[in-house]
């Protein structure tokens, strides 16, 4: 007896799935290695320092920090750590920052450097200018972090992107 509203089941029919041949004219030329990266390709393992000062929020006057960026307003002190490891400069820019603020500064230039090429191209990639990337984080840091206004990359006439101008509180 057949069922309402259902149908009697299908028979299957067996079939091999046969992929099409492929044409000549269906695959298209290339060369190898055309679409492949440089290869001593530039890794990037944080994020651009031009990006992380742009979002930081301004801490101060706005004229003042535009003629900071335009680089009229001259540094009264300034502390070059070019040749440093992190072990000997972290120190010294602890000490020189409380200092200058201690003496009531309030725009000071340190100077890190770009840093040294070393990517040897291996599948683990090393970091250009480990100075440049590491002292904004000592900036954010205790016990630098209370006496730090802003913090803002260099103009070019200051070193441009191996400089950072640091705008102290005042002392009280």
């Amino acid at each position: 007896m057949p069922m309402r509203g259902k149908s009697a089941p299908k028979e299957k029919t067996s079939r091999k799935a046969v992929p099409d041949p492929i044409s000549p004219r269906s695959i298209k030329s290339f060369k190898l290695g055309v679409k492949a990266a440089p290869k001593h390709a530039k890794h990037s393992l944080a994020p651009s320092l031009d990006d992380h000062f742009v979002k930081a929020p301004l801490a101060m006057d706005k004229k003042a920090f535009t003629r900071l960026k335009q680089g009229k307003l001259s540094p009264e002190a300034r502390l070059d750590l070019h040749g440093m490891t992190l072990e000997q400069a972290h120190p010294r820019l602890n000490r020189f920052i409380l200092d200058a603020h201690a003496q009531g500064k309030r725009l000071v230039l340190v100077i890190t450097g770009k840093g040294k090429s070393r990517d040897e191209g291996g599948p683990i990639p090393t970091r250009l200018g480990v100075l440049r990337h590491q002292v904004p984080q000592w900036f954010q840091q205790h016990p630098l972090r209370p006496h730090i206004l802003q913090v803002t990359q260099a103009s070019q006439k200051h070193g441009g992107s191996g400089a950072y101008y640091v705008y102290l509180r005042r002392a009280r």
